[in-house]
C-alpha cells in the first residue's frame, strides 16, 4: 500500500498510466525521432529525459506552482512559446545533420537525455495534465496531498519511460538497418520536432 492509498486506486492509477502512456502522443513520438535518428539508445536515452521531465513537473505540482503556471495566462504562454523554440532549434540541427555525429556514445546519450527532458520540461501541457491526472487518484485520509501526488507521480513516470523507450528503441533498430540513408532519417527527424513544435503553439491546454 502507498500512503495509505487504496491497492485497487492504485492498480486503476497504473492501468490507465500505460493505456495512457502506449497511445502514440509527442513524447513517443520525440523518442521514436531521436531513436530513429540515433540508434537504440538514444531513443531509450531521450524516453529518460522525458521522464525526468514529468517528474520535475510532478514535484512542481505537489509545490503548488503548477497550479500558479496555470492561472498565469502570461507565464503559460512563457513557457510554450520557449518549449516550441527550442523543438524548433532541434529540427534545424537535425535537417542540417548528415550521418550520425562523431562525438563519443556517452556524449550522444547525455544530449539525448537533456533533450528529452528540456522538451517536456518547456511544455506547459504536461504541467496541466499532470495537475488533471493525480488529483484523482488522491483520498483525503491517505496522507498529505503532496506526499501522494509524488508518489503517483514517480510510479506514472516509471510506467512511461518503460513504454515510451520501447518505441525510442524500436525506432532505432529501424534507424540501425537503414544507416545509410542517416541523412534522409535525419530530416525525418527534423520534420517530427518541427510537427512537435507546430502542435504546441496550435494546440490548447490538454497534453
Amino acid at each position: 500500500m502507498i500512503l495509505g492509498l487504496d491497492p485497487s486506486v492504485v492498480l486503476a492509477f497504473v492501468g490507465a498510466g500505460i493505456v495512457l502512456n502506449l497511445t502514440p502522443g509527442a513524447d513517443v513520438m520525440f523518442a521514436s525521432a531521436s531513436g530513429l535518428s540515433g540508434g537504440p539508445r538514444a531513443g531509450a536515452a531521450a524516453a529518460l529525459g522525458v521522464a525526468l521531465g514529468a517528474l520535475m513537473h510532478t514535484v512542481l505540482a505537489a509545490a503548488g506552482l503548477s497550479a500558479l503556471i496555470a492561472a498565469s495566462p502570461v507565464l503559460f504562454e512563457l513557457v510554450r512559446w520557449a518549449g516550441a523554440g527550442y523543438l524548433l532549434f532541434l529540427a534545424w540541427k537535425a535537417w542540417r545533420a548528415g550521418a550520425v555525429p562523431a562525438q563519443g556514445g556517452e556524449t550522444r546519450l547525455i544530449g539525448a537525455i537533456r533533450r528529452g527532458f528540456l522538451t517536456n520540461a518547456l511544455n506547459p501541457k504536461v504541467a496541466l495534465f499532470i495537475l488533471a491526472l493525480l488529483p484523482q487518484f488522491t483520498a483525503p485520509g491517505a496522507g498529505p496531498l503532496w506526499a501522494q501526488i509524488l508518489a503517483l507521480g514517480a510510479i506514472f513516470s516509471v510506467t512511461g519511460f518503460v513504454i515510451t523507450a520501447g518505441y525510442g528503441m524500436a525506432a532505432g533498430l529501424l534507424g540501425a538497418r537503414l544507416n545509410r540513408h542517416a541523412r534522409a532519417l535525419n530530416r525525418v527527424s527534423a520534420v517530427v520536432y518541427g510537427g512537435l513544435a507546430l502542435r504546441l503553439v496550435l494546440t490548447g491546454g490538454a497534453k
